[in-house]
């Protein structure tokens, strides 16, 4: 198939490529000149394992081509797909301005029947607004081309991105209309192989509530383990043996339940707002959403509670090392990133910070930290330990796994340990003689 995909950002660059990578001809559009020159150069705009060497071997067989002008990739595609930003407007609800400005763009220049589908993140009744739009402007012009409108929502794990698309748990397709469901159903078989019982077909209203419900349910889980945390560090239970205990129950699993400092990205913390603010429009106030939200806002600056109550509300002269920026392994992205929350809170009070992350440090002196005053960046994990107070662990990288601790001790002026993601094992870190903080558990000392 030959097919379209609108904007370069982390959706629309993954679906192309991998669209690519099953032998359609791919051609991604991005207003950033810059982006696209970029791209064609081979320079990557956002780091995803195996990502790269796809897009560069895909570009060489000249099936994956990058352009900035939506109207003349159109002609002749079977498909255009919308990858634009959904950013959270001020009300928290989703800005669709970049959605239904290339619905315009589609409408004004399309010239042959065309499959519309939304791949970006976008509420209830989008598709509908889509098409109308698109409609519009062929009115305009006082031309009628058939088209029609699908709702294909993306269910990619920063991190495990490839992965997620090429070897998909399921696709949800949203469309009521047969001939572009069979469509629908040609150019995702490659990915499938044994059996299509992975995808699934329903009316289009219902495709968009699924990728918000999902992300609001997973949110829940994360949000409501916290909470158990907190409660069992209050009562002296260990919530690492409670998630074991719970997880062992079929009815609940054991994915999503791990407590830590919080959620962060670009998916959930945004979209669990816009499904409240689509609940509001509607009159109907989702209390549980606002209960996730509330906790998770709570939960990103425990760390660095803990920090103030070892060492007291005057934090000048200390100094703290913190390993991972980024609000998850596997991503430089650090979006509402719990690292964040945590540094501007204790610089406040007039800490200082020697940072290491894998892959997040430009995005934190570029944008996320870049004003922030008493932040130094460290080329490695023990370079960043030397003479801090003590080491906070807040993104669960591999290479934090199995650290050398005795290297950790002799690095910080005092053993100690406050740990966002509980990867440590309390009792062989008091053995060594560590004082070790965790989420959910009383103090080891």
């Amino acid at each position: 198939m030959k097919i379209t995909v609108v904007g370069t950002g982390y959706v629309g660059l993954v679906t192309g490529t991998c669209f690519a990578e099953m032998g359609n001809n791919v051609t991604c559009v991005d207003i950033d000149e810059q982006k696209i020159n970029n791209l064609k150069n081979g320079i990557i705009p956002i780091y995803e394992p195996g990502l790269e060497p796809m897009v560069m071997r895909n570009v060489a067989n000249k099936t994956l081509l990058f352009h900035t002008e939506l109207k003349e990739c159109l002609h002749g595609s079977d498909m255009v797909f919308i990858a634009v930003g959904t950013p959270m407007g001020e009300d928290g609800s989703a800005d669709l301005k970049y959605v239904l400005q290339v619905a315009k763009e589609i409408g004004q220049h399309m010239s042959t029947p065309l499959i519309v589908v939304d791949k970006s993140t976008v509420p209830v009744g989008t598709g509908d607004k889509v098409r109308t739009v698109i409609e519009q402007e062929l009115a305009k012009r006082n031309v009628t081309i058939e088209f029609h409108v699908v709702s294909n929502p993306e269910f990619l794990k920063e991190g495990d991105a490839i992965s997620d698309f090429m070897k998909p748990d399921r696709v949800v397709v949203g469309t009521d209309h047969k001939e572009t469901a069979e469509a629908m159903r040609q150019l995702y078989s490659p990915f499938f192989r044994s059996s299509m019982d992975r995808m699934l077909v329903m009316d289009l209203r219902s495709a968009e509530m699924t990728k918000y419900v999902a992300n609001a349910m997973l949110a829940t889980k994360i949000s409501f383990m916290n909470e158990v945390a907190n409660i069992c560090e209050l009562v002296g239970a260990d919530v690492n043996k409670v998630r074991i205990g719970i997880g062992s129950d079929s009815r609940i699993g054991y994915s999503f339940i791990y407590p830590g400092s919080g959620y962060g990205g670009s998916c959930f913390p945004k979209d669990v707002k816009a499904l409240k603010k689509t609940a509001e429009q509607h009159g109907y106030q989702a209390q549980l959403l606002s209960a996730v939200e509330d906790v998770n806002d709570r939960q990103k600056y425990v760390i660095a509670d803990k920090v103030i109550a070892h060492f007291g509300e005057d934090l000048s002269g200390l100094t703290f090392a913190v390993w991972g920026l980024s609000f998850k392994p596997g991503t430089d992205d650090m979006r509402e990133a719990p690292s964040i929350y945590i540094i501007k809170k204790l610089t406040e009070l007039g800490a200082k910070i020697q940072t290491y992350d894998p892959k997040a440090v430009h995005e934190a002196q570029t944008f996320y930290l870049k004003d922030v005053p008493g932040v130094t960046y460290s080329d490695s994990k023990y370079s960043a330990l030397s003479g801090a107070n003590a080491l906070l662990l807040l993104t669960e990288w591999k290479e934090f796994r199995s650290p050398d601790f005795m290297e950790i001790k002799s690095s910080l002026k005092e053993p100690i340990i406050f740990d966002g993601r509980n990867q440590f094992d309390s009792n062989r870190l008091e053995g060594l003689g560590f004082t070790y903080y965790q989420i959910g558990k009383q103090v080891s000392r």
